[in-house]
């Protein structure tokens, strides 16, 4: 059988574990997220986006990697900083590969 996104568990910025089908039904958005990027200012638009629509079933699931060399040293702390920094209430999970070996479902 192919896994579907509902099939997987992801870790908040917090440490805890959950399922996606908890957005089952929902419109999701899943963008890899960089602080120290040039192209960082995506998290206004990106909450903008979630803001106008989170009430109809939009969600935004922010994944930071620092595979790049362009992340904070921490999950919280790269949430912390979408969150002082550009306003963002969607949410941030833990630190994840995106290529390679070891890249996150």
């Amino acid at each position: 059988m192919v896994a579907n996104i509902y099939d997987f568990g992801v870790v908040a910025e917090n440490g805890e574990l959950y399922s996606l089908s908890k957005y089952h039904g929902n419109i999701i958005i899943v963008v890899n997220t960089a602080t120290k990027c040039g192209f960082a200012q995506q998290f206004k638009s990106l909450e903008k986006l979630y803001q106008k629509y989170k009430d109809v079933g939009l969600v935004v699931l922010g994944f930071p990697s620092n595979q790049f060399k362009q992340e904070l040293n921490s999950s919280h702390e790269a949430a912390e900083a979408c969150q002082l920094r550009y306003g963002v209430s969607f949410p941030m999970h833990e630190i994840i590969s995106v290529n390679g070996k070891e890249t996150s479902p």
